[in-house]
């Protein structure tokens, strides 16, 4: 139903597209404090090739495609955040084209990316930061297998004051028991 590839520059307008009648909470929300709102592709670009595009680099951002239409629908990155523990990162997502929501895309999504993380890069944990208040992602999260850590209160200051986010996390012993 999904496939996930790389993302390439002639990506950056969907994206942007994506945020364009949204607010900088909803900005915040999705991609961190990695970009300003209003979002550009200038900010996108930026980051693609001061970051991701640069030798050496552990960041992987892919799109989400709909199998069937092979139509962008939305991006999620992972990054390799500690090589020693071999500890992954999964950040940056969005389902963009709101049409496709709750039709357990986000799912399909998270089981991909579990089995790259788990299998190609071989991870041994794989982590995630979602606000307290995001209940659809955390059901989600959830639903692959990821279990709340920490809660860290007045992690993100808004326009209406503070956010608090879940660290989540999901290790590769548990995932396999799970996929089995």
């Amino acid at each position: 139903m999904i496939k996930l590839q790389y993302l390439e520059e002639k990506d950056f307008r969907k994206i942007v597209e994506w945020n364009g009648n949204k607010t900088s909470d909803y900005l915040l929300q999705w991609a961190g404090p990695v970009y300003t709102y209003p979002l550009t592709e200038d900010q996108i670009r930026e980051y693609f090739y001061n970051k991701v595009k640069k030798e050496n680099s552990d960041i992987f951002v892919y799109k989400i495609i709909l199998a069937d239409t092979n139509e962008t629908i939305g991006t999620v990155e992972l990054c390799i955040e500690d090589k020693v523990n071999m500890v992954g990162k999964i950040g940056r997502f969005l389902i963009g084209e709101e049409n496709v929501r709750g039709r357990g895309i986000g799912k399909l999504v998270l089981e991909e990316l579990l089995r790259i993380g788990f299998t190609k890069f071989k991870l041994e944990k794989i982590i995630l930061k979602v606000f307290d208040f995001n209940s659809g992602a955390i059901k989600c999260y959830e639903g692959v297998g990821f279990v709340k850590e920490n809660l860290i209160k007045n992690a993100r200051k808004v326009e209406n004051g503070y956010w608090n986010l879940y660290e989540m996390s999901i290790s590769k012993y548990n995932w396999k028991n799970r996929n089995k």
